[in-house]
């Protein structure tokens, strides 16, 4: 007659004793390491309706970012000077805390309010500025006009 293998008797069986004995191994999140930017790139998106800004290094690796909308700004309030300034504030804060960020180069993009502005908050965060760069697009020729209407 053939054994049955899957069966356990009572002496395999674990008691609480050895259960509660056994170590459990908890996982241990490794913390992010941060790294020292000591000079980096800082790229302003200012469209009519927010202002998005990000710090990067040099080889684009974003280390920072922030917008108006994320500061607590809704609406129209997105669109506007202060709303960019105070944007352009907090990621330099974060940047300069958590990287070491000293000089930036600058990159800006966009028609709105709030380009002024964040430049402007570059120097009152006690950050250099090697140079600024427009990078917004220009218009060449317009889209191709709509084909003659026949009636």
């Amino acid at each position: 007659m053939a054994e049955d293998t899957t069966k356990t008797t009572e002496e395999e069986k674990p008691t609480t004793e050895e259960v509660a004995t056994t170590p459990v191994v908890a996982k241990s999140k490794s913390k992010k390491s941060k790294r020292s930017v000591p000079s980096g790139q800082l790229h302003i998106k200012a469209t009519f309706n927010n202002t998005v800004i990000a710090i990067t290094d040099k080889n684009g690796e974003v280390i920072a970012t922030s917008s108006a909308g994320a500061c607590g700004f809704r609406g129209s309030k997105k669109g506007t000077a202060y709303a960019g300034q105070i944007a352009a504030e907090k990621a330099l804060s974060t940047a300069a805390q958590n990287n070491n960020l000293r000089v930036v180069e600058v990159f800006v993009s966009g028609i709105g309010q709030g380009r002024d502005a964040a430049i402007r908050a570059i120097a009152t965060a006690g950050i250099n500025v090697e140079g600024i760069t427009d990078k917004t697009g220009i218009p060449h020729g317009g889209v191709r006009p709509k084909k003659v209407r026949h009636p």
